[in-house]
């Protein structure tokens, strides 16, 4: 697999699609963290590391829905193996206006964009949420 944070996200927009509840992918650190923020930023219920079903370490994501409706509306990948993209501090993007989220992995952890802005840090913009 070339894009792990890729993958997983594709898996999300591919679970709220179908309505499930919960979704399972291969565990990482860096994928813990952008769990971290999306739950922090109230796009997911959260998620627990457990071992799949073929005995390597997983993470089952709980999603969140309100009225039926998944709360990701959006949810894209800026960053890519093939194309880094990475900002300062005062260039990393806002999404729909400040509604929507970046997250952004810098020197100091992976963050949201206005905590990054708040730590005047930049970094690797990873992907944006709404």
């Amino acid at each position: 697999m070339n894009d792990p944070i890729g993958d997983m996200l594709t898996r999300i927009r591919n679970s709220q699609m179908r309505g499930k509840s919960t979704v399972m992918t291969p565990a990482s650190k860096l994928r813990a963290w952008v769990l971290d923020v999306l739950a922090d930023e109230g796009y997911i219920r959260g998620y627990e590391k457990m071992t799949g079903a073929d005995g390597h370490p997983a993470i089952e994501i709980s999603l969140k829905y309100f009225d039926g409706a998944p709360v990701i509306r959006e949810i894209k990948r800026v960053s890519t193996p093939g194309r880094r993209v990475y900002l300062g501090v005062e260039d990393i993007p806002t999404v729909r206006q400040g509604l929507g989220v970046s997250i952004v992995s810098t020197s100091r952890g992976v963050m949201s964009d206005a905590h990054a802005r708040a730590a005047n840090v930049g970094g690797e913009v990873l992907c944006t949420v709404f």
